[in-house]
């Protein structure tokens, strides 16, 4: 490939991304995600977690306003006790 003609690493990704997900299922996703928490659960501790929960909410609070957390809530409400 010429100097010209070179993709950049973000294309090469985004390209074999694609190609990867063609290939494969949810089951396949569902499975490797299965195990890099596994993974991820023997190398951290509960302090660990703690950590990047209050860093997941403070990211999710700066992005949204009460009336999404009104919405999730109601939905969570409806899907609890549609499952008892």
């Amino acid at each position: 490939m010429t100097e010209q003609n070179k993709m950049s690493r973000q294309e090469a990704g985004r390209r074999g991304g694609k190609a990867t997900a063609k290939k494969h299922d949810r089951e396949f996703y569902q499975e490797i995600g299965r195990k890099g928490g596994k993974a991820t659960s023997r190398n951290h501790d509960k302090d660990f977690y703690q950590v990047i929960g209050k860093k997941g909410g403070q990211a999710t609070s700066e992005k949204h306003d009460r009336e999404f957390y009104q919405e999730i809530g109601k939905k969570g409400g409806k899907s609890r006790f549609n499952n008892n």
